[in-house]
């Protein structure tokens, strides 16, 4: 367990996820996944945590079991097609993690998810964290374009708001 890790999530807490994602930008990302589903038959959640307090901070949890955790806990999981896909912000970390279920994770493999959360952590780098994480959300919505393409009308089985932990 890293001391600087810990004093890091200890330091930024919540706060800076509030600072960063303001009502306005909630509502573009939330526009943006709304807008994305008509594109396809997946469905997309994002989230962003901007520390972990606690038990799973003092575990040491890294931010992809942590990314895991809130895919299972939202039920992201329980699709009509199994293309639910999560992108999960930890800001304390400066990571992103992208965590699909098996129906288009098989079709993306992990490589084709890393190259998205590379560039979104690029724009993050960068300060541009609402244009990061838009443009994330299109690759995503590529890549279940071209293997869920929409079959006629398709109910939205997750909700498109954005959670902010």
């Amino acid at each position: 367990m890293s001391i600087r890790r810990i004093t890091r999530h200890l330091v930024q807490h919540h706060w800076r996820a509030k600072v960063i994602f303001t009502p306005g930008v909630l509502d573009r990302i939330e526009q943006a996944i709304r807008q994305s589903e008509t594109t396809h038959s997946g469905q997309v959640r994002f989230v962003v945590e901007g520390a972990l307090d606690g038990r799973p901070l003092f575990r040491n949890q890294p931010a992809r079991e942590r990314a895991l955790d809130v895919f299972s806990h939202l039920r992201i999981w329980d699709t009509a097609h199994n293309n639910g896909v999560l992108i999960y912000l930890l800001l304390a970390d400066r990571d992103v993690e992208i965590v699909a279920d098996r129906g288009i994770d098989a079709k993306v493999g992990a490589a084709g998810w890393e190259k998205i959360c590379r560039d979104m952590e690029a724009d993050f780098r960068a300060g541009r964290f609402e244009h990061g994480i838009i443009k994330g959300i299109e690759a995503v919505s590529r890549e279940l374009a071209r293997h869920f393409p929409p079959r006629g009308p398709h109910p939205n089985e997750l909700p498109d708001e954005p959670v902010v932990l």
